[in-house]
């Protein structure tokens, strides 16, 4: 099975499955010399992992993150760096009553097509399981960015299905279990989820993911985007439907004078572009939207077809997210990471001799906060 290698310098090769022994990943291209443990990693998979709150999944996984290679004496040494996180608490006997049918706006039908076999256990590879690894790898990414440039990323909730969540600062985002930027919202958002719980449906949820402190000059030009790259890692999130940079779809609603970014030798006036013109950084901030749809796994009885063709009613049970977006935060965030270190290396390689003798606009208007 291909396609499971996310970048050019900076890579990371994901595997494992849902409810095999492990999950985990080999990230090659790190820079040499840089101090990294499992506690650098494990605050990031903490926020991450399942069992959290009441608001999702109750599968019980610890995500302890093991070093295998790549680092010696606690620092990098330019070698592979193998990290594995042993899975824990599977219930495979949930899944019995789908391995021969395939759920509604799952990739049951599509794996099963292409592959001509499936593990139906928690999805197998289809799995958001196995966005845990890529998380343990952005916080390497995160580490050295913030190390070597001062790079930020931080991301919130926007909205929780259709409840729109206004910005109010990012010290919120760590203290309620929706990663929501409002303080004054939780206690509506918690009744929400225990109605949308009880009922047996799920909901999508938009995530903002912001990177501050990005230099000007990462990306290229047609195929290397810095912002088609970030689009292209967003959409390998599980369950993620769309991706906006800057003003995004807004951008169709506005008139030229209104989207274009102004400069002024103080700096930007607004940010629709997101931080990136012509794929290449502008050094302000990165600003990046996703979407996320509806969990797929509900017990709600709906229409579908076994291995054999024929019409069935299927339902899901088992331990499943009402909004797998909760979540999302750290695993959006991590991609990000992945996206700049690997434009970052990229830049260096070819342009960090390149004077441009034109002063640099400062950032200006930062973050978006729609």
């Amino acid at each position: 099975m291909s396609g499971s290698t996310l970048g050019k310098l900076f890579t990371v090769t994901n595997f494992g499955e849902s409810h095999g022994p492990a999950i985990g990943c080999v990230i090659d291209g790190c820079p040499p010399g840089m101090l990294l443990s499992e506690a650098d990693m494990q605050p990031d998979l903490d926020r991450r992992k399942p069992g959290t709150s009441r608001h999702v999944t109750q599968r019980r996984e610890d995500d302890c993150v093991e070093i295998l290679s790549g680092v010696f004496e606690g620092k990098t040494t330019g070698a592979p760096i193998a990290l594995l996180i042993r899975n824990e608490d599977q219930r495979s006997k949930d899944y019995g009553n789908i391995a021969d049918s395939f759920r509604p706006g799952h990739a049951d039908y599509t794996y099963l097509q292409k592959y001509g076999i499936r593990d139906h256990r928690g999805g197998g590879r289809s799995s958001a399981r196995l966005t845990a690894p890529t998380v343990a790898a952005g916080a390497v990414a995160k580490k050295w960015l913030q190390e070597r440039y001062g790079v930020a990323i931080h991301g919130y909730l926007a909205a929780l299905g259709v409840n729109k969540i206004p910005f109010e600062s990012l010290d919120h985002v760590h203290n309620n279990p929706f990663f929501a930027a409002n303080e004054s919202m939780i206690a509506e958002l918690e009744a929400f989820m225990d109605r949308l719980r009880k009922s047996g449906q799920s909901c999508g949820a938009r995530i903002n993911v912001v990177a501050s402190g990005v230099p000007v000059g990462w990306g290229a030009p047609i195929y290397d985007r810095l912002d088609a790259a970030i689009a292209y890692a967003m959409m390998g999130i599980n369950a993620v439907k769309g991706v906006e940079i800057g003003a995004g779809f807004h951008s169709v609603d506005q008139l030229g004078t209104e989207h274009s970014d102004e400069m002024t030798p103080e700096g930007f006036l607004s940010n629709n572009a997101g931080g990136v013109l012509g794929g290449i950084s502008t050094g302000q901030d990165i600003t990046v939207s996703i979407a996320i749809k509806p969990t797929s796994s509900i017990r709600l009885d709906r229409q579908t077809i076994n291995k054999q063709g024929e019409s069935v009613v299927i339902n899901t049970h088992g331990r499943h997210d009402p909004c797998v977006g909760i979540r999302a935060t750290p695993i959006a965030e991590a991609y990000l990471a992945l996206v700049l270190i690997d434009h970052a290396l990229l830049h260096r390689a070819q342009n960090a001799d390149v004077q441009a003798g034109v002063p640099t606009v400062p950032g200006g208007v930062g973050a978006s906060t729609k």
